[in-house]
């Protein structure tokens, strides 16, 4: 298997664990991840979050706004050599009494077979709520 296929195979594995299971994931990522959420519609959550602690804590601010209502699909991925893979993802929660599913990406860098670093940019003026993505 390629870096990039193994790159794309460990970031599929990651929707699966959000929110409740990332401990089961920290081999995954190095120890000094950050994850970065790009979403001015929510400056409340928007900012840095370091480590699979940060990023626990991240998803459950989500969950705290969403009223636990939040989930993720990852619709395809792609690699950038071998450091890069972007992902296109569906996030679907409720928020404010909309349930609605949007699109966003997700670029993940990884170096040294670990996940260093990820940036999450959700669409967030094109909203879809008959929840077909």
């Amino acid at each position: 298997m390629s870096i990039a296929q193994t790159n794309i195979e460990m970031i599929s594995r990651i929707p699966e664990l959000i929110p409740d299971r990332l401990d089961e994931a920290k081999y995954l990522f190095a120890d000094d991840f950050v994850w970065t959420y790009i979403n001015p519609l929510l400056p409340q959550i928007e900012g840095d979050y370091n480590g699979v602690d940060g990023l626990k804590t991240f998803f459950r601010k989500l969950g705290e706004l969403t009223g636990g209502t939040f989930r993720v699909r990852v619709k395809n991925a792609y690699p950038l050599g071998d450091e890069l893979v972007v992902a296109h993802a569906a996030p679907g929660m409720t928020l404010d009494g909309e349930t609605f599913e949007t699109d966003a990406a997700v670029v993940w860098r990884f170096v040294d077979g670990k996940i260093k670093a990820a940036w999450d940019t959700p669409a967030v003026y094109t909203i879809n709520t008959d929840g077909d993505g």
